[in-house]
């Protein structure tokens, strides 16, 4: 039997990856696999997109890759239940601030949460009142001003940061939000923080 190994020590066998990554159904309930960068664990045949096997752990109890602190996932219901929609939106949030400074689509979010985009979409719409895009907007500008107020870094090097690798493209979305210019906003706190360090 070939066993793999991946960079963090976990052992899948060469079987056990044929089946994840062929989503081999009669491979269901002999084992589950936990992905890393998404805390999910799946069934094999989970029609997820395939993993890279360096981030894969195999469990052979779905009770144990929840005491690991992996999530059920909402495609397969490889906890045997539907994963409850707050849950989810929590697991997509999570995903997002993770991964903001990616390329992110509603269908890369979603695949990494492992549902539909439209799901995604309507359900974390109703829970939050704002769209998943809307969310890794605001991530974004959030993280965006942060690196404003306390770098010296350059448009261009922020908008990379946060996932715009358009600076020209950032700044007019920048200037959308906030009605300032990156430049403005900087200036503007600049000043703040000069007026507060002479009182």
């Amino acid at each position: 039997m070939t066993v793999l190994e991946t960079k963090s020590g976990n052992k899948v066998t060469a079987e056990q990856w044929r089946a994840i990554s062929e989503s081999d159904k009669s491979y269901d309930d002999q084992f589950y696999y936990a992905v890393k960068t998404t805390r999910i664990f799946c069934r094999p045949s989970c029609k997820s997109r395939v993993p890279n096997i360096a981030n894969v752990t195999v469990f052979y109890h779905a009770e144990d890759a929840i005491k690991a602190g992996y999530r059920p996932c909402k495609r397969c219901k490889s906890g045997g239940y539907r994963l409850p929609d707050e849950e989810w939106i929590l697991q997509a949030e999570a995903y997002i601030k993770e991964n903001f400074a990616t390329y992110l689509t509603l269908d890369v979010i979603a695949d990494g949460c492992h549902g539909s985009p439209y799901h995604l979409h309507r359900v974390f719409k109703r829970i939050n009142g704002i769209t998943p895009l809307e969310y890794l907007h605001q991530i974004r500008m959030d993280k965006a001003k942060k690196y404003l107020r306390q770098t010296d870094k350059t448009i261009s090097e922020i908008a990379a940061l946060v996932g715009n690798a358009n600076a020209a493209h950032f700044a007019t979305s920048f200037k959308k939000r906030t009605n300032q210019s990156p430049k403005e906003y900087r200036n503007n706190h600049k000043s703040e923080v000069l007026q507060n360090e002479t009182q």
